[in-house]
């Protein structure tokens, strides 16, 4: 039999069954199969009835237990409050009693380092509580979720305020998960990072005209490719209507200098996320490039920007800490 007729006899079984498989409402619900049977053993969210031995099937009304349940965390709620508002509100004869014990037994089971193992994995500290409900989405891969999340977000906050207090610090939290679980979770990273960038661009107000000597030039260095940065800060700036230009990731030297020449910009904002590719000669090189007619030549003031210039400044080469301090910096340039 080929993978297409087992497919369909699969379902066909589901339907004789009268109920789902637990690989079949993960793929309803968008999330792993892991997760289905964790939250069954954990919380007590399992199927009401089993067929056949140990074959499980899960009807209307435990699938719509678990969307309860994906609904709850998705907001940002610890995964055993949100299984117990799941089970109430579907009303306590839904599980069998023993599955209810399992719910309601106390705390979530804890591992070594003191960290519950209900949450998200990430290590979120005092973060927002939006950061918890990013975080979770994210590592279901649940797309609906995030881009309402991230949207609910920047509405709420404004664009600075979610970028430094919501996002940034739940990418550094996946970031710090797949650095420390191998090659594990990089597919989170770059599903969230997706994701935040069209929540930047969707919330990127129309490109303001440019005005002579008041446009800002935004470039990774060259072999830098982390650009969502300064997707941040294009909206930003976009947003506080200064005329501003994206150049993106791993601009070459000789294209850097060719975009600064044509523009005439006042200000250059070069990213560089490590201190591999950050480099203090192209940035005064940049500095000192001149532009305009003669006997009014200007040089833009080029920011610095991002972890790895740490311990490369100079004098002329300011390096902004974060998002608000960045475009404060470019308006006080463009508009002084």
């Amino acid at each position: 039999m080929n993978e297409g007729s087992a497919e369909q006899a699969g379902d066909k079984g589901v339907q004789r069954g009268g109920g789902l498989t637990t690989g079949e409402v993960a793929r309803r619900l968008g999330v792993a199969p892991t997760t289905i049977r964790s939250w069954d053993r954990r919380y007590g969210l399992g199927p009401t009835e089993h067929t056949g031995g140990r074959h499980r099937r899960w009807t209307a009304g435990d699938v719509a237990r678990l969307e309860r349940m994906c609904a709850l965390t998705a907001t940002g709620l610890p995964p055993a409050e949100a299984a117990r508002l799941a089970i109430g509100e579907a009303g306590a004869d839904v599980a069998p009693p023993s599955k209810r014990r399992t719910a309601t037994a106390g705390p979530p089971r804890r591992v070594a380092g003191g960290r519950s193992r209900a949450g998200s994995g990430l290590r979120l500290g005092d973060a927002r509580q939006e950061c918890r409900g990013v975080a979770r989405a994210a590592l279901r891969l649940d797309a609906a979720a995030l881009d309402g999340l991230l949207e609910a977000a920047i509405a709420e906050h404004g664009l600075v305020a979610a970028w430094t207090e919501v996002i940034m610090p739940t990418l550094q939290a996946v970031g710090r998960k797949w650095e420390s679980s191998g090659e594990r979770y990089i597919e989170v990273e770059h599903f969230l990072s997706w994701h935040v960038s069209g929540a930047l661009r969707r919330h990127t107000p129309p490109v303001v005209a440019d005005l002579p000597g008041a446009t800002t030039v935004l470039a990774c260095v060259p072999a830098e490719n982390h650009t969502l940065p300064l997707e941040a800060l294009t909206a930003a700036l976009a947003e506080a209507g200064l005329p501003v230009r994206m150049f993106g990731g791993a601009l070459p030297v000789e294209s850097l200098v060719a975009a600064v020449r044509r523009t005439g910009p006042a200000v250059v904002g070069l990213w560089a996320q490590s201190r591999a590719t950050a480099s203090r000669p192209l940035a005064q090189h940049v500095a000192a490039i001149e532009w305009g007619v003669r006997g009014a030549r200007r040089k833009p003031v080029v920011l610095t920007l991002g972890p790895g210039w740490a311990g490369q400044t100079a004098p002329g080469l300011p390096r902004p800490p974060g998002l608000a301090e960045a475009v404060a910096v470019v308006a006080s340039v463009v508009r002084g």
